[in-house]
């Protein structure tokens, strides 16, 4: 056949080829399904955060499309999950919360206990331990209910974690191995892989190294395949840093290179930032300029991908092996370039939250004045409605001037309602802000007098940790300041929001007693939980567990030490609902204060053993109480202890 025959055939089977080859390459050419999206966003959430924040757009998209609520609640946490990566905490939560309450709707309580994991990884991420093993103790109980044998591995394997970060080394390594025998009975898994990781560190601080090499050789074996190749590299690192406390310095760099290239073949961020901060650690002070080649690179990476709590630690690593160096001039650098990137942190994160409520405030305020206008509007159009109706008669008239003088009394009350509105939102502003100045200001001027102190030399090891400990519990105390000012402030700007569901209240009333056990352990106290197993509740269980936790804290704060308190319900007579009281031992209230408790005017005063608070706590009580339907009152005397009672529909 002659050539010129042949072309139009060639060139046929040409495009054919490049069309298949676009297929194969091209993600968007390929079936789409939630699944097929969900396995796109796990491959580039690493190394491609932007795309995968593309792919997942595209799944909600389709999951809304096909009134798929558990692609829509899938979708959500994998946002949820890059967010978590690039150290965005409070973007993370909210989307991790979206998509278990998704989950709730849908009845899929599998997912629930999904997400309450990953809330309480982010608790665990942000150095807030207790919190964490709430979420995971919630978590544990929903897949136990369910009999789901992997989510129980997952609670029980991040409980151990959870105690890892408090050092309660004993009592992580009791949860670990309950894992480990669920884990047997269990196909092989990512959590398996955590599993053997986090048995390494345990027995590697407790000085247990043979035990801690086993478990990370074991979970080296194991991992040494294409989909755990992210494990692989951290069971790698662990296994160096046991090496590098041998004293094997050589023998824990060479891994440490291994994991680094392999890091950076599967082109996992993470995983190499992870592996650049230990080769810098391994070589540490006695070759601080090869440790300072990694650190550069490593600040270079988070950079690179935005990463700015890393970046921080970076900074501060760099600034001390300058240090060692005696490059005073460089480490003063790195110094001052770290606190610059922390406070627009910092500060970008707290302006964020405050900048949603100006914004609640200012969308609010502009209602209010179109309403007006409407209404000046409406006067003025009944106007010329009269003057029209003016020219037609005398009669008419009459009956037009009384129907206007009836309509224009309604609209002046109208424009009265919405000018108090408008006054009342000022008002929220005004106390919300004040409440922001003095209550965090008096906590952060101490944070700023510590970190001048922690920078002195002439103190030793012991006195900086006991300033550390002060530190930290100052930032902690600040931070749930601040927590309770922003959910007041949002309940006052947008409305209290309810999602009322039948519970158990003795349930969430018992996992915040174990929450402050320790609180109550610190001073000797008995905390007796009374509420009937058989008592029920129909109200907002998130409402719930807050005034439970309120109370409770108040009552353990203001109970001096040997003290008792108790949680007990009853049946009302009267109105069928039940009746909780938190009643404790305590110092009582004066009776010129019990007025105000319940107001945001009411002003803080410290506990027993001086433990700080925000004077906000019982307004917020207050507010959920009433909005679900129930009362809230307060009994007390000076002295005497305090009782508090709130009622709620449901029944024993």
């Amino acid at each position: 056949m002659p050539v010129a025959r042949l072309f139009p055939f060639l060139l046929i089977l040409f495009f054919c080829n490049v069309n298949g080859a676009a297929s194969a390459e091209n993600p968007v050419e390929q079936p789409k399904t939630i699944a097929y999206y969900d396995k796109l966003v796990s491959r580039y959430r690493y190394y491609k955060p932007d795309s995968a924040i593309f792919f997942a757009q595209k799944g909600i998209a389709l999951a809304q499309k096909l009134g798929d609520p558990n692609g829509l609640a899938a979708m959500y946490n994998q946002l949820g999950m890059i967010d978590d990566n690039l150290g965005k905490y409070e973007e993370s939560t909210q989307k991790y919360l979206l998509a278990k309450s998704i989950y709730r709707r849908a009845d899929n309580r599998k997912g629930v206990a999904t997400e309450t994991i990953r809330l309480g990884v982010v608790q665990l991420r942000k150095g807030n331990y207790d919190k964490a093993i709430g979420f995971f103790l919630e978590a544990l109980r929903i897949s136990e209910r369910i009999k789901d044998k992997p989510g129980q591995l997952e609670a029980y394997v991040t409980l151990g974690e959870g105690y890892m970060g408090q050092h309660k080394y004993d009592t992580a390594l009791k949860y670990l191995n309950i894992a480990e025998k669920l884990d047997s009975t269990l196909p092989q898994s990512t959590i398996s892989l955590n599993l053997l990781n986090n048995l390494g560190i345990v027995y590697r601080e407790k000085g247990d190294y043979p035990k801690a090499i086993a478990s990370f050789q074991k979970g080296i074996h194991e991992s040494d395949k294409p989909q755990f190749q992210g494990h692989f590299i951290t069971l790698t690192n662990n296994l160096a840093t046991v090496y590098a406390r041998q004293g094997l310095k050589q023998k824990s760099i060479a891994l440490q290179k291994a994991a680094l290239a392999k890091a950076r073949e599967i082109k996992n961020y993470l995983r190499e930032l992870q592996t650049l901060n230990g080769l810098a650690y391994t070589y540490g002070k006695s070759d601080p300029a090869n440790a300072l080649i990694y650190l550069n690179q490593a600040y270079q990476l988070a950079k690179d991908n935005k990463a700015y709590k890393e970046q921080v630690g970076i900074l501060d690593n760099i600034a001390r092996m300058y240090k060692a160096q005696n490059r005073f001039e460089e480490a003063f650098q790195a110094k001052d370039q770290q606190y610059a990137l922390a406070d627009s942190f910092f500060y970008d994160e707290m302006s964020k939250q405050i900048a949603s409520l100006q914004a609640e405030y200012q969308l609010s305020k502009s209602k209010v004045k179109i309403e007006q206008l409407k209404n000046i509007n409406t006067r003025q159009q009944f106007k010329n409605n009269i003057i029209l109706a003016a020219t037609i008669a005398t009669g008419i008239l009459l009956l037009i001037f009384a129907f206007y003088y009836y309509k224009t009394r309604k609209l002046n009350i109208l424009l009265n309602n919405a000018n108090n509105k408008l006054q009342d939102e000022n008002t929220i502003k005004d106390k919300l802000f004040s409440v922001l100045a003095h209550d965090l200001r008096s906590p952060l001027a101490s944070i700023i007098n510590l970190l001048a102190l922690i920078d002195d030399d002439e103190f030793n090891q012991a006195e900086r940790k006991i300033l550390f400990e002060k530190l930290s519990a100052t930032s902690h105390a600040s931070l749930d300041t601040l927590d309770s000012l922003l959910k007041w402030g949002e309940t006052q700007l947008k409305g209290v929001r309810l999602q009322p569901i039948e519970f158990k209240p003795r349930e969430i009333t018992e996992r915040n007693i174990a929450l402050l056990t320790a609180n109550a352990e610190a001073k000797s106290l008995r905390v007796s939980n009374l509420i009937p197993e058989n008592a029920t509740v129909v109200a907002d269980p998130d409402h719930y567990d807050f005034i439970i936790r309120n109370l409770l804290s108040n009552a353990i704060k203001f109970t001096p030490d040997e003290g008792s308190i108790t949680i007990s319900a009853r049946s009302s007579s009267e109105t069928g609902d039940v009746i909780f009281a938190v009643k404790d031992s305590g110092v009582g209230i004066a009776q010129d204060r019990l007025e105000s408790i319940f107001t945001i005017g009411n002003v803080s005063t410290k506990g027993t053993n001086n433990e700080k608070g925000t004077s906000i706590g019982l307004a917020i009580c207050k507010e959920f109480v009433e909005a679900n339907g129930g009362t809230i009152t307060a009994r007390s005397e000076s002295g005497k202890g305090s009782e508090f009672s709130f009622s709620l529909k449901g029944s024993i």
